[in-house]
């Protein structure tokens, strides 16, 4: 529980929080540590209150910062336990997109409305939006939003390469 009227400082209790599910386990080098949009939640708090709690980890050597990407436990040289948080966010969409719930030619949630879902900054979003771009599952119309791809532009599967028996 923040003590919000006390002494310190609540994005030090937040992260003296963070550090202590570190030291048990809870957090392994190469976990994200919740985002800033995810601390405001959780915790209440504004987005400045949120960055100093990353600010404060990375000052005592906990973590390390990519930006659009997060917040991860130990140093930069420190395997990522899993993808980024925009690729995550990317790979849900797309599959969303192959599934038919977001129809060919028809506008994808706002920028606004990815981050309330998945509780992360518009630069994640972005990124996430822009991988998908890339991928050709999206195409943005400026000032009107971003639009699910025709199947036809979608990447092809990669095919499994054949098996040949002594070079036949």
């Amino acid at each position: 529980m923040l003590d919000r009227e006390g002494p310190v400082p609540v994005y030090k209790q937040i992260a003296e929080e963070l550090r202590r599910k570190i030291a048990d386990g809870e957090l392994s080098p190469g976990d994200a540590i919740p985002s800033e949009a995810e601390l405001e939640a959780e915790y209440n708090v504004a987005r400045m209150t949120a960055r100093r709690v990353a600010r404060e980890l990375r000052d005592q050597g906990l973590a390390y910062t990519i930006q659009g990407e997060g917040t991860f436990v130990g140093t930069p040289d420190t395997p990522r336990s899993e993808l980024p948080v925009y690729q995550q966010i990317a790979k849900a969409l797309a599959e969303k997109i192959r599934a038919g719930e977001f129809p060919a030619n028809r506008a994808l949630p706002s920028e606004k409305a990815l981050m309330a879902e998945y509780g992360v900054a518009k630069a994640t979003v972005r990124q996430a939006i822009a991988t998908l771009r890339k991928q050709s599952y999206v195409f943005t119309v400026p000032y009107r939003g971003t639009y699910a791809a025709s199947r036809d532009k979608w990447p092809k599967p990669k095919r499994p390469p054949a098996n040949r028996l002594n070079g036949r």
